[in-house]
């Protein structure tokens, strides 16, 4: 740590490359693990249509094949180029395939490559302690979302909604100095998000997602096909509780007898249905809902979530935050509580029997 106090905030490149497939985010953040101190440059890679093909024939696997590991190691290794002046890296690997009630996940990419490639300590396999404690290994930006509660200055609870492939949710008390004591947080899974809709307007056009949910836009939803979806066992879990990014293939499935605009209305509905049921389990009603990832700049499915939860709903870039780089934040912050054995997750948002600190760390040989 170039001679620094642990306690010294330092600058770091968090790296996450998330199961929309769409390519790998960096973000530089300045941190001590505790506080946020500052945000740095950024930087997207994306992958081509023919890499995504080579992650979605392997998604499931519990060991990527040789070429799928090269090209996750080198798409971070060139996307962290385009930063400097960071001393730490947080990498989060590709989830192919997540399974914590067989106490197992695996997140594709060699943290220690990463760290000969460019030189720098990565800090990385964030996921597995918790999944062998007995947690569901996610979802783990939680306690970062409960340091940027603090940043921003909520007076009160406060939630924050990640849509990627999957939607999580983390209801935050920022009054709770501690991320880790059982009343400052709650955090799970809520459901599919964009990863349905995405793979329908692959299938049927050829295309990576619906633009704005302009398709969506024009269909009408099939609320019975909703609402048999609602009945999933996932719904009746108390949280916290997580997904695989391909548990609802069976929603997909009941939407192919569909026109392309009712399909994607229909499991858009079932997106924001599914963030409505969760905002139930909130302990206490949230001043307002901040979304993040790929999902907020869907206007169809922003508007159908606004009107299905009780708070206000807007975007993170409402209170000054980056929605398509926080998740790559997140990971950053991760990385330095890791390297001051600080927990990164506890019972109130994976389900872990005690709060611990994941992770393992890699540092270059020369």
């Amino acid at each position: 740590m170039s001679g620094k106090s642990k306690t010294a905030p330092i600058w770091v490149a968090g790296c996450m490359s998330g199961t929309s497939l769409d390519g790998v985010d960096v973000a530089l953040l300045k941190t001590d693990g505790v506080s946020v101190c500052g945000f740095g440059d950024t930087a997207f890679r994306a992958y081509s249509e023919a890499e995504q093909a080579m992650f979605r024939a392997e998604l499931g696997a519990w060991q990527a094949s040789e070429p799928l590991t090269e090209l996750i190691e080198t798409a971070h290794a060139e996307a962290l180029s385009e930063l400097d002046g960071f001393e730490l890296i947080g990498f989060h690997g590709q989830t192919l395939a997540h399974a914590p009630h067989e106490r197992r996940t695996y997140q594709a990419g060699d943290g220690s490559v990463l760290a000969e490639v460019t030189s720098v300590p990565v800090v990385w396999d964030f996921r597995s302690t918790d999944v062998e404690m007995g947690g569901q290994g996610a979802p783990l930006a939680p306690f970062y979302h409960h340091a940027l509660a603090r940043y921003i200055g909520t007076a009160g609870p406060v939630a924050f909604l990640n849509l990627g492939g999957v939607g999580n949710l983390t209801w935050v008390d920022p009054r709770v100095a501690d991320p880790a004591a059982p009343d400052a947080l709650l955090a799970f899974d809520t459901g599919p998000a964009n990863a349905p809709v995405n793979d329908l307007m692959r299938a049927r056009r050829g295309e990576s997602y619906d633009r704005d949910g302009a398709l969506a836009a024009a269909g009408q939803p099939d609320m019975e096909i909703v609402a048999k979806g609602l009945e999933h066992s996932f719904f009746y879990k108390m949280p916290p509780k997580s997904l695989d990014r391909n548990d609802f293939h069976d929603v997909l499935d009941a939407v192919s007898g569909l026109s392309d605009a009712d399909a994607a209305a229909t499991l858009t509905a079932f997106a924001a249905a599914s963030v409505a049921r969760a905002m139930e389990h909130c302990p206490t009603a949230p001043e307002a809902l901040y979304v993040t990832g790929g999902g907020r700049h869907n206007a169809t499915l922003m508007a159908m979530i606004a009107a299905g939860v009780d708070c206000p709903v807007a975007p993170v870039e409402e209170v000054g935050l980056d929605g398509d780089m926080l998740e790559a934040q997140a990971f950053a912050y991760l990385a330095v509580r890791v390297l001051r054995g600080l927990p990164t997750s506890s019972p109130s948002t994976t389900g872990v029997r005690a709060a611990i600190g994941g992770g393992r760390v890699s540092r270059p040989t020369v």
